[in-house]
């Protein structure tokens, strides 16, 4: 369905649109306004931008005198991306390139014609997605920077501050917690923090019948994803991601680290045989010099998924710094990031070596 606003001066071209959807048998709401009696194009942009934000329509189209006050409008409401389009090249990146999903012309820039034109190129031009999702998600995240629970560090580290997340890290911290207990406790950090990895997931509009009536709500649109622990210690979030995604695929990676040398050692690799098909996300409670990170997603990179982001508990800032310069591209989540690493390469005050008490090796 396809939500349709407009003020007087758009009143002509979002008629003419209506006309190009009833032609072509699109369903459409239509929000107004109905004559070209000066009204306020903020109204009609919420009420469009709301229906499109919470997937009661799959886009938007808006008009007013010149497109550009009702796309500001519109862009307020989260999750929108209204572009300002005069033509035919225009109208088809917004949509390959952005994702936009309203479109806004002006009735004092372009004719009828021109604007049906440009709803049909818009109606029907899919995302490309690839490098461009990963710039759609940097939008988003733009969004959400003042969101309580999570803080952005240069807009490539997320440190999640959530109550509970930060609540558990600290019995996790604590020498006396027990290995089943330091297990389930990886688990349910891993969980509330997939919650905020996936929050860029794309959605589709679709319809369910409730025992009431129909209900046009949001589904996951196809996006697939992969799970990659980094072994050991990685084998203790894999059980709470997949509580959230249950379908994802996981693969393995075996590291270990040279304790002369503090660098890794690959021993194994296992990914799914479709990565290139999928978003990956790589798995490690610790991100300490950083270097099994690196080369992990080294590794990764050779099957060329979509994306790839890594989720750790605790990061130290050298790790991070290295992570971050040797894969730019990479989002990176975690729960803190700690002072420092010590002589030895561990994190202080860290919480100890995490693959040694998820699994009872000490």
């Amino acid at each position: 369905m396809i939500a349709l606003g407009a003020d007087h001066g758009g009143f002509r071209l979002k008629e003419a649109v209506r006309k190009y959807l009833d032609d072509h048998s699109i369903a459409y709401q239509d929000f107004g306004c109905f004559s070209e009696e000066s009204v306020d194009y903020p109204l009609f942009a919420e009420k469009v931008a709301h229906a499109v934000a919470r997937g009661k329509a799959e886009k938007g189209i808006l008009c007013c005198g010149t497109g550009i006050g009702i796309s500001i409008a519109a862009n307020k409401v989260r999750g929108i991306r209204a572009a300002v389009c005069t033509n035919a090249f225009c109208a088809e990146v917004c949509r390959r390139h952005n994702n936009a999903n309203v479109l806004c012309m002006g009735g004092r820039v372009i004719d009828e014609g021109r604007a049906v034109e440009l709803a049909g190129i818009f109606l029907n031009t899919p995302f490309d997605g690839g490098r461009h999702a990963r710039r759609v998600a940097q939008i988003a995240r733009i969004e959400d920077e003042e969101t309580e629970g999570r803080e952005t560090l240069n807009g490539q580290v997320f440190v999640m501050e959530h109550p509970l997340i930060q609540h558990k890290l600290t019995l996790l911290r604590d020498k006396n917690t027990g290995s089943k207990e330091f297990r389930t406790l990886v688990g349910e950090i891993a969980t509330l923090m997939c919650y905020e990895a996936t929050r860029d997931l794309p959605l589709e509009v679709t319809q369910v019948e409730t025992p009431v009536a129909m209900a046009t709500t949001r589904v996951l649109s196809g996006r697939k994803l992969a799970f990659v622990p980094i072994l050991r210690a990685g084998l203790g979030m894999v059980d709470g991601v997949l509580e959230l995604v249950p379908a994802a695929k996981v693969g393995h990676i075996g590291l270990y680290r040279d304790h002369d040398t503090l660098k890794p050692v690959e021993y194994y690799s296992k990914l799914p045989a479709d990565t290139s098909e999928r978003d990956v996300i790589v798995l490690d409670p610790m991100l300490a010099t950083g270097g099994s990170a690196i080369d992990a997603i080294r590794i990764i990179k050779r099957s060329n998924p979509k994306s790839i982001k890594f989720m750790c508990i605790i990061a130290a800032p050298e790790g991070l710094k290295a992570l971050t310069e040797a894969h730019p591209d990479v989002q990176i989540y975690c729960a803190n990031v700690d002072e420092r690493l010590n002589e030895n390469g561990y994190i202080v005050p860290g919480l100890g070596d995490a693959g040694d008490r998820i699994f009872g090796t000490l």
